[in-house]
């Protein structure tokens, strides 16, 4: 292989795991990121304005515009399961042996 090539790593299908974040945190940060796509695509496909949106759900104008923007740091999963809740959608956990 010469200077030039790239290494590639097959992923986990995770890429918390990928980047190196324990189990744990990468059990979590995937969920988390999950539900805000969800809540990403619906708000995209609701065509309602952010005031529209806010009201729905019952957070401020610019917590949505937070949503929208991916500030994943700012929404804690038990919002995020709140608001999908708010949304219409159904919120549900699988959970299966790690291998």
């Amino acid at each position: 292989m010469n200077s030039q090539e790239a290494n590639i790593t097959e992923s986990t299908g995770n890429v918390f795991l990928d980047l190196r974040f324990s189990s744990d945190e990468s059990a979590l940060l995937s969920l988390r990121s999950q539900l805000m796509g969800e809540l990403r695509l619906w708000i995209q496909a609701s065509g309602q304005t952010q005031a529209e949106i806010s009201a729905r759900l019952g957070i401020s104008q610019s917590r949505v515009a937070e949503l929208i923007r991916g500030k994943w740091d700012k929404f804690s999963i038990e919002l995020l399961i709140t608001l999908a809740t708010r949304a219409g959608m159904k919120v549900s956990l699988d959970l299966a042996d790690a291998a």
